[in-house]
């Protein structure tokens, strides 16, 4: 389902980096569909990760699958469901797979299905802000002005994707709201590569006009006259196109990966027709062909009114697909070895509105954990009786990015290393949530 966010923030109309990123064509087709533009080749270029992380990593392929639903999911109608107090709304608490937890009855799938997951319930990120929350939930720092974070996605890339992959590292699969790519200091070779709606990224199927071996020998000429300007001024700027342009020759043999096409007929009539079903299946075969990092997007949950009508809609929407694609992923062997993530950039106001909305709210919120390096069947964290303050185990991005790092085997606490200059992987202020960690 679409709809216009109701707040009307400018994080959820066209942006000056989403805009600047579409003129960047002419870096490489790579470039081009995840937006990474030439603006986004300057500090760091593509230098290597710290080698002690590097050396941790080896031999184990680790994935993360992160969906978010934009605009903020209500956690009142979802995780932390408040039946019959003053805050509640109308929907009932029912039992899951792990007795003792209960999540909202517009998740009657996920239910089925939480002994997979564990719940966070005491977020308090101390921000009402779409574009900040999307910011500091997807990179674990809080915003500065004037400093970029790499998103998660792109930690993911750089620490867990193997030599030679010839597939991208971080791949967002867009079907709402804006979703950021950017990878900061870590270079561009770590940003994201869009699929708009779930198609294949641009520029992937070679012209008929042009042959295989016609492309070959043009690419050669290529390569000879990049390797003669690299022996004099090589920077970071032009190790970004050579990067470009070499993956977008490895996508070309590799576009077979995001044809939805090809997954048997049953399974795509079993997630059925939407587009977040279709994303999920297109999500499940990334995973199997060991994409380090994959997002989906699910919008829009900002419910300033007729909130109880949007998340019966929403919530129907996410439901039945993401319960399938969980437990396709523990059938396939795959969900030891990819965390799962459910976030938003905040939740929802326990006060109901004139309305019948709810707020955006960063006080007292939830998302899921599961997979890979997690206990499962757990809840973390609690709520007051009408949901207005965390009252155990708070939390917030910096704790849940760490977690998320150290699940999948990534020394969260250490340090990248780029031109000799050191940045934390994550937030040094914070640390992963120990008891959630298997």
């Amino acid at each position: 389902m679409r709809c216009q966010y109701d707040c009307r923030s400018t994080d959820h109309l066209l942006g000056r980096r989403r805009f600047l990123g579409g003129l960047a064509s002419g870096v490489g087709a790579v470039a081009a569909a995840g937006g990474i533009g030439i603006g986004g080749a300057g500090l760091g270029g593509l230098l290597a990760a710290n080698p002690a992380m590097a050396d941790q990593m080896k031999g184990k392929q680790k994935r993360i699958l992160n969906i978010f639903l934009h605009g903020g999911v209500s956690q009142l109608e979802s995780w932390d469901p408040k039946p019959g107090t003053d805050t509640g709304g109308p929907f009932r608490a029912i039992p899951t797979s792990v007795p003792g937890i209960q999540i909202c009855e517009l998740l009657p799938h996920t239910a089925k299905q939480m002994h997979h997951l564990s719940i966070i319930r005491s977020l308090d990120t101390k921000n009402n802000d779409h574009g900040r929350g999307q910011e500091e939930m997807t990179t674990g720092h809080k915003r500065i002005p004037g400093t970029e974070y790499p998103h998660i996605g792109a930690i993911a890339a750089k620490t867990l994707t193997p030599n030679q992959f010839a597939l991208p590292g971080h791949i967002l699969i867009r079907g709402g709201g804006s979703g950021s790519n950017r990878s900061a200091y870590l270079g561009p070779k770590y940003a994201s590569v869009v699929m708009n709606e779930g198609k294949p990224p641009q520029f992937t199927q070679r012209p008929e006009s042009l042959t295989p071996e016609a492309d070959l020998r043009r690419n050669r000429l290529r390569s000879t006259f990049n390797d003669r300007f690299a022996g004099r001024r090589r920077t970071a700027d032009t190790d970004a196109y050579t990067f470009s342009f070499d993956q977008a020759q490895d996508l070309l043999s590799q576009r077979r990966v995001f044809e939805l096409e090809r997954e048997p007929e049953a399974d795509r009539e079993r997630y059925g027709t939407s587009e977040f079903g279709s994303h999920c299946l297109l999500a499940r075969r990334l995973l199997e062909h060991d994409v380090p990092f994959v997002q989906i997007n699910h919008s829009n949950y900002d419910t300033h009114h007729e909130n109880f009508d949007f998340h019966i809609e929403q919530l129907g929407e996410f439901d039945q697909p993401f319960a399938m694609l969980l437990d396709d992923l523990h059938q396939r062997g795959l969900l030891d070895d990819t965390l799962v993530c459910v976030m938003s950039e905040f939740g929802r106001t326990p006060r109901i509105n004139a309305r019948y909305g709810r707020d955006h709210w960063g006080k007292s919120w939830s998302i899921v954990m599961g997979g890979c390096g997690i206990q499962r069947g757990g809840v973390i964290g609690s709520t007051n009786d009408n949901g207005t303050e965390v009252t155990d185990r708070v939390v917030d991005h910096g704790h849940v990015v760490h977690t998320m790092l150290q699940a999948v085997g990534v020394d969260s606490l250490s340090e990248f290393d780029i031109s000799g200059r050191k940045f934390p992987v994550a937030d040094p202020a914070k640390g992963p949530i120990g008891e959630l960690l298997a």
